[in-house]
């Protein structure tokens, strides 16, 4: 960077001073400032900004490097379960190759496996689910629990006294 001494600083304000004259100099030296704060703060956001893509740079080569590790424990846990089984089926072989021939016949036989059974529908009764909710709980809700005909309810719930209406000849 360009090294300001107080000296130097002394003489750019004494030729702005004449330059520039007393009465324009306080809004010069304010316009300066404002500029010299913008640039200050362009600096930073532009080394903020390398700062963060060297950050991201470091992170993406750590994801590499855990990746890589992860993969090679999944191949290792892999070729050790492989090994593993070939040994169980080779201690198994080994094992059942003593027995008869007429424990052979029968180990054929238990060596298909038979289908899993078939899924089949539960046929869940949407009344039975209905029927199982409590008596009380359906009169707070107001589910109704006897069929009834329209004439029927009209006829519940109408005042006592009226009649029925039918032959009146009102």
């Amino acid at each position: 960077m360009i090294d300001f001494g107080f000296d130097k600083i002394a003489l750019i304000g004494a030729v702005a001073l004449i330059v520039i004259g007393p009465e324009k100099l306080p809004r010069v030296a304010r316009t300066m400032g404002a500029l010299f704060g913008k640039a200050q703060r362009y600096v930073a956001e532009v080394k903020a900004e390398v700062n963060r893509s060297i950050e991201l740079e470091e992170l993406r080569n750590m994801k590499t490097h855990f990746e890589d590790a992860a993969r090679d424990v999944q191949q290792t846990v892999r070729t050790e379960v492989e090994q593993a089984g070939a040994a169980i089926h080779d201690e198994w072989h080994s094992a059942t190759a003593g027995i008869g021939s007429l424990a052979g016949a029968a180990d054929a036989a238990a060596a298909v496996d038979p289908l899993p059974p078939m899924y089949r529908h539960p046929k869940k009764n949407w009344r039975l689910k209905r029927g199982a909710t409590p008596q009380w709980y359906k009169q707070r809700a107001g589910v109704r629990t006897k069929a009834q005909s329209g004439a029927a309810r009209v006829a519940r719930h109408r005042p006592p006294g009226l009649g029925s209406g039918f032959g009146s000849g009102r």
